[in-house]
């Protein structure tokens, strides 16, 4: 798409990417920007390189493209310039600040309308609806109901709205995680992370395909997006897999369910992370221990199934020409930006602070081989990338303060919780069954990340209402939120797989039971089981490490399902 923009544009674009990364990395280095200025520099640029960048294809229509810019610039800079004053007349704003609001919230729909979909505006356009006739509705989910400027006005200026917590997180953290990945990829450690695991896997049984399972982990890891991840990676491994003699179904299958892995895996686990750390108040180095285990696990069950998948169609992969360890000890120095990141956060050091460390040891990396060195032109590229993937997820930042907004003001957050629990009979498993399928229905149409949010805030209370504590609570939503990506109907993961399978999207997402039983049961044993969270209790350790222990050999069985079931129901039996 930056291709298609004329030079002035292409230069414009180009000098809003180098600003957001040099804002941002002196932001989070040497001296934090005002509340404002943070939030606000970030949800602007997004806005107008989206504009810019998602343009209308008719002449007249581009015209409008530019009115929408200005009408993002000038609305968004009247609440940075009136930050304060604004906060001092809540309740008594102008007539002014009221039409800068509604405004500000009307081109947040047309934003998210052309990045993400329809079906995301139309879930933002209902909550809109609620928010104003709330009065009309039935009496569990009713409220006052408001007129609505006056929606608008407590959407656009709140905290809790379009600059509320998905836009600080955005700006604090994900912005640097996205361009910190564009310059991995920009210094050559993609194709590390393919030839590593191609050499020590590549020749087994279903050889290509668990090439893909170790390929999605390791470069999952700092993607942060299934999607991505499936581009990226199955490019390369899913045509292999088709080649070693899986079925393009089957393919495109595995490629999904082992990139959706990447969200769960440190040290980077997507906006996800970094959101549950903002709402839990737990150091992210604490949600990285936590969800270390469970990833592993969940990379597992995929790895053995695809094994047994291999082994029924007699599958094995080819040798590759150079051992694995030679591979490491040629290309390990890319393994240090990753390193790097995780040592510094698990020191205690912010996100953001180890994001700009791991970028300047990806341009150090670059200088090891002279075809990938990153000098300006190759630095331009990789800033660039990398502000052209943030807006896949910035333009998301207006609906969801619309939809938390909404949510907040009509005080279904508070209620949510009441709803959920007498519709479960006060039973936690139902409860979990209920978010699961409230999770899944909303992921049909809004990205992942959004749906944990958005799930998190009302479902959250819920669970913590029957005892499960916070951060378990957190993990369940979030491992929860993330199936959208390979269920049918929607999973937009899958499309992506099935696209470069060559396979019908009818067929392919039902070939994805691999990763289900993994990420469906950890649920349930993140709310009766808190030792799979690392809890210290007494003898708590050795108590975790055997329910880790008893859920890797459940899941083993599982791979086995199409081997004699007398073979499988006797292991069973000795592992009861």
């Amino acid at each position: 798409m930056y291709k298609e923009l004329n030079r002035f544009e292409q230069i414009f674009f180009d000098v809003c990417a180098l600003f957001l990364l040099l804002f941002y990395c002196y932001a989070a280095v040497i001296s934090p920007a005002a509340t404002q200025y943070h939030r606000g520099i970030y949800v602007i640029i997004t806005y107008v390189l989206v504009f810019l960048l998602y343009k209308s294809k008719s002449t007249l229509m581009r015209v409008v493209d530019y009115l929408l810019i200005t009408v993002s610039v000038v609305t968004i800079s009247y609440w940075m310039y009136n930050f304060e004053v604004i906060n001092y007349r809540t309740g008594i704003e102008t007539t002014l600040d009221t039409v800068v609001a509604v405004a500000g919230v009307l081109v947040s729909i047309e934003l998210a309308r052309r990045v993400v979909g329809g079906i995301f505006v139309v879930i933002g356009v209902v909550m809109l609806a609620y928010g104003v006739y709330g009065d009309y509705m039935p009496d569990l989910i009713s409220h006052a109901g408001a007129s609505f400027p006056e929606l608008c006005v407590s959407i656009f200026y709140k905290s809790d709205g379009i600059f509320g917590i998905m836009a600080n997180v955005l700006a604090t953290y994900i912005l640097l995680f996205v361009l910190f990945g564009a310059f991995l990829e920009k210094c050559g450690a993609q194709k590390f992370f393919i030839d590593f695991p191609l050499a020590a896997v590549g020749h087994k049984i279903g050889g290509p395909g668990k090439v893909a399972v170790i390929a999605s982990g390791l470069f999952g890891s700092i993607s942060g997006s299934a999607i991505a991840n499936v581009v990226s990676t199955g490019a390369f491994t899913i045509p292999m897999m088709k080649k070693a003699g899986f079925k393009p179904h089957m393919a495109g299958g595995i490629e999904p369910a082992a990139s959706i892995g990447g969200m769960f895996m440190p040290p980077i686990m997507g906006a996800g992370g970094f959101i549950m750390a903002e709402l839990t108040g737990e150091p992210y180095s604490r949600i990285m221990l936590v969800a270390l285990f469970p990833a592993l696990m969940y990379f597992f069950s995929v790895f053995v199934m695809v094994h047994y998948e291999a082994k029924k169609l007699n599958i094995v992969g080819e040798k590759s020409e150079h051992s694995p360890w030679e591979i490491f000890k040629k290309e390990w120095y890319y393994t240090l930006p990753l390193v790097v990141i995780t040592i510094f956060m698990l020191y205690g050091y912010s996100p953001g602070y180890a994001a700009i460390l791991g970028l300047v040891s990806c341009i150090a990396v670059a200088w090891v081989r002279k075809e990938t060195r990153i000098g300006p032109k190759e630095f331009l590229e990789a800033a660039r990338n990398g502000a052209e993937s943030s807006l896949k997820i910035g333009a998301t930042v207006g609906v969801i303060g619309i939809i938390i907004g909404v949510l907040t003001y009509s005080g279904l957050v508070l209620t949510f919780a009441d709803i959920v629990i007498e519709l479960a009979g006060g039973s936690l498993l139902m409860t979990i069954v209920l978010i699961a399928l409230a999770s899944l229905v909303l992921g049909m149409g809004v990205p992942v990340t959004a749906a944990y949010l958005i799930t998190a805030v009302v479902a959250v209370p819920a669970l913590t209402h029957l005892g499960v504590n916070v951060l378990a609570s957190h993990m369940i939503v979030y491992w929860l939120s993330q199936d959208s990506n390979i269920t049918p109907p929607v999973c937009i993961a899958a499309f992506a797989g099935a696209t470069i399978a060559e396979c019908q999207h009818v067929e392919r997402p039902h070939s994805l039971p691999s990763s289900l039983p993994s990420s469906s049961t950890l649920a349930p044993c993140y709310s009766l089981r808190p030792r799979f969270l690392t809890q210290r209790y007494d003898d708590g350790h050795r108590q975790g490490l055997y329910l880790y222990y008893i859920w890797y050999m459940a899941l083993f069985l599982c791979a086995q399902r199409d081997l004699d079931p007398v073979v499988v129901r006797q292991k069973a039996s000795y592992l009861i």
